[in-house]
């Protein structure tokens, strides 16, 4: 039976009914459990981050690969924000266990997998408006040094999906060892993009657009659905008006949010 065929029999049992936080926690640790991976939970200021990932060797390695999760289940519905932001499906874990090309781990975003102790560590805002704040981008960012030294790495490869890349984007401003950034169905103007819409701001959120003056030299691949009406080519802003040598946007006609980046993404690694 093959790793991917699991991801896809869990998923879509999971998708057939409306799943609690618990429900949603134990799903995604089910999948690297049967993957041989192990999980860690992450101490970050005032939050508890969920890592998983295979197990180190005593060997250092040159490059690790963190996923990073994407908003999750911020909303209910277009007025009701949810109770807990532990994702439905995470596609990012998907894209991690499909990547048998790097070393790699995946990262969780403040506030998911944890049903337990989010109504004491965690406001609403969390998950909505601040999303992107700096205090979670701090907080990842002291994950991300945790893992580079579980993994003994010298340099990290940062993909994240959806407003896990708008995360995946910060932190690539603040390090010194990025070797490559890499966002999948991504946000980098989130102030273009909500006012495109006409949703409400992300009042308390940093915006990677801010800072592209800086981003923009670091090495970095966007994917893009064709067929993606959550995010799509809006979405990536100063990467399409503002060009630079080291920054390829990749265009995936057939695409969507959610389709069919894992099915592809063995391929697109070797590309």
């Amino acid at each position: 039976m093959s790793r991917y065929w699991l991801i896809t029999v869990v998923l879509a049992l999971s998708a057939c009914s409306t799943l609690s936080p618990e429900e949603r926690d134990q799903s995604a640790r089910k999948l690297a459990v049967q993957a041989g991976w192990q999980s860690q939970s992450i101490t970050a200021g005032r939050f508890l981050l969920l890592s998983l990932h295979p197990e180190p060797t005593s060997q250092a390695v040159d490059e690790l690969a963190i996923f990073i999760e994407g908003d999750g289940l911020a909303w209910l519905d277009a007025r009701a924000p949810s109770s807990d932001p532990t994702p439905r499906r995470p596609l990012a874990l998907q894209l991690a266990l499909s990547d048998s090309q790097r070393t790699v781990a995946y990262l969780g975003r403040p506030c998911q997998y944890d049903p337990a102790g989010t109504p004491q560590r965690c406001r609403v805002a969390d998950w909505t408006q601040a999303r992107y704040s700096a205090e979670s981008v701090a907080a990842m960012n002291v994950a991300i040094d945790h893992l580079k030294q579980t993994f003994q790495a010298r340099r990290v490869v940062l993909i994240g999906y959806s407003g896990g890349g708008t995360i995946a984007a910060l932190l690539a401003t603040r390090r010194h060892d990025v070797a490559l950034l890499i966002t999948v169905a991504g946000l980098l103007d989130h102030a273009a993009w909500t006012q495109a819409l006409r949703i409400s701001p992300l009042t308390g959120s940093l915006n990677p657009a801010d800072e592209w003056a800086q981003l923009r030299q670091i090495p970095q691949i966007h994917y893009v659905g064709g067929q993606d009406r959550q995010t799509g080519r809006l979405a990536l802003g100063p990467a399409l008006d503002h060009p630079a040598p080291r920054v390829r946007v990749i265009e995936m006609p057939d695409f969507d949010h959610d389709c069919c980046w894992v099915d592809a993404w063995p391929r697109l690694v070797r590309e």
